[in-house]
């Protein structure tokens, strides 16, 4: 991870709901130990997506049977899983479960003091405000939180699969299949398109981040660099250009008044059978230096402002090394990484293509590795253009959850669930090694030592 701070975060953002107020965060604030619902048990039941979750059920169940909330003593913590940039995650599960119900989760917890000393306080605010608004089935869902003097965490749902740069060194020759790789980015693509329609800009997509439940779908993780913006939904013409109204797309399809487009005649809907739904932050900017060396943008990496674009550019790169299991423009070095990354054409490992998928699969890498982000795939109109593109042809985004998974993991019972390596963005490099994993594993954590 590269980081270059301006100020606190460096962010410049074109919106006034960017950022959190020292009051806002305050509010976030509770008492000791204990954890908070958002306030209320009952807003769990705010969550479609997890109504067959038993996992999320056995929380729910929990919270009710409580009068006064959870506290922290009311989770089993069963080892450490992993840590990362600002906080250690924790593999527990609740103490009134049974061994074998299965329900485990994911204990994310942060020293506050440590973040003050390398101000990254905001980011760990960011995750938590964005971590709340997020109900989806490739993200994240945040069961509970709590606060205490010096730290603070924050419980989800847990991912047995580990993570796809794990699965991916499990292939033969360390790659997926061009299917696999299609399956991954289709929900991948799928999980950015609802990030973009709330206004937050990923920023850290990278195999590490991209985890693999029990039933072999996929979910991103790590917020803690993502921007928030906002995004105007629309309904657009295939031919409209956002840079300039067309006739055959009306003019206010791009209004502060969301949903305008979405509403309108039966007349009109008739007609509309081939229109996109759009909702792309395409006016958020951010002069922060975030992300992993080798899935930077080229406009961040040569340290100019950066928007929407980097998510899409950030795709290309996954795909990449989904297919080709490298990334294209790594250097010897983190310098000669991003020298690579602005100047070096894009190239690939053969010089043709072995079947038609393929060549499928490098003209979308090609469209969406454009260095520049005005013409890249995706900068303008994000997902509704990226999903039109020959190598997604045949596939029925809505129904993409449905399909079956390329590798489905399970959860193991009886047993301690394995679990996602350490994907700490560090400036030594991407790549941990199992002796180095093993060590951080045996390390006595400060984390829980006032408990």
């Amino acid at each position: 991870m590269v980081e270059s701070q301006r100020d606190s975060d460096g962010e410049v953002l074109n919106s006034s709901h960017s950022s959190m107020s020292s009051e806002s965060c305050s509010s976030l604030r509770l008492s000791f130990s204990r954890l908070s619902f958002e306030h209320s048990p009952e807003n769990l039941t705010l969550k479609p997506h997890r109504s067959s979750d038993s996992a999320y059920e056995a929380i729910r169940s929990a919270a009710f049977s409580r009068k006064s909330g959870l506290s922290f003593r009311d989770f089993k913590l069963v080892r450490r899983i992993g840590s990362g940039d600002i906080g250690t995650v924790y593999l527990c599960r609740l103490r009134s479960s049974s061994d074998d119900d299965g329900c485990f989760y994911a204990m994310k917890v942060v020293d506050k003091e440590t973040l003050a000393m390398k101000k990254k306080i905001q980011r760990a605010e960011m995750e938590k405000r964005i971590l709340k608004m997020l109900d989806h089935p490739f993200l994240p869902t945040l069961y509970a939180e709590f606060e205490a003097s010096h730290f603070s965490g924050i419980v989800m749902e847990y991912c047995s699969g580990g993570d796809l740069h794990s699965l991916k060194h499990k292939q033969p020759q360390k790659r997926f299949s061009l299917s696999s790789a299609r399956f991954y980015a289709a929900e991948v693509l799928v999980a950015l398109e609802y990030l973009h329609m709330l206004g937050i800009i990923y920023r850290d997509l990278k195999p590490e981040n991209v985890l693999v439940r029990s039933d072999g779908h996929i979910m991103l993780s790590d917020f803690d660099l993502s921007l928030c913006s906002n995004a105007i939904p629309a309904v657009e013409s295939p031919d409209f250009s956002p840079d300039s109204p067309s006739p055959a797309s009306p003019p206010n399809c791009r209004t502060p008044s969301p949903f305008s487009c979405l509403f309108r005649s039966r007349k009109v809907q008739t007609l509309s059978i081939n229109r996109l739904f759009v909702a792309e932050p395409v006016s958020a900017k951010s002069c922060s230096f975030v992300g992993t060396h080798e899935y930077v943008s080229p406009e961040v990496a040569s340290g100019r402002s950066h928007g929407n674009g980097v998510d899409w550019w950030a795709l290309g790169i996954f795909i990449y090394e989904m297919v080709y299991g490298a990334t294209p423009f790594a250097g010897a070095t983190n310098e000669a990484t991003l020298r690579n990354i602005v100047k070096k054409p894009l190239s690939f490992p053969t010089e043709t293509p072995a079947s038609v998928s393929e060549m499928h699969a490098r003209d979308l890498m090609s469209g969406l590795l454009v260095k520049d982000p005005a013409s890249r795939l995706g900068s303008k109109r994000g997902a509704a253009d990226v999903k039109t593109h020959p190598f997604f042809k045949g596939l029925n985004f809505a129904l993409v959850r449905s399909l079956t998974p390329p590798e489905i993991p399970g959860l193991r019972r009886h047993k301690t669930p394995s679990f996602r390596p350490d994907s700490a963005n560090s400036n030594k490099g991407r790549y941990h090694h199992q002796q180095q994993q093993q060590q951080q594993q045996q390390q006595q954590s400060t984390a829980f030592d006032y408990f």
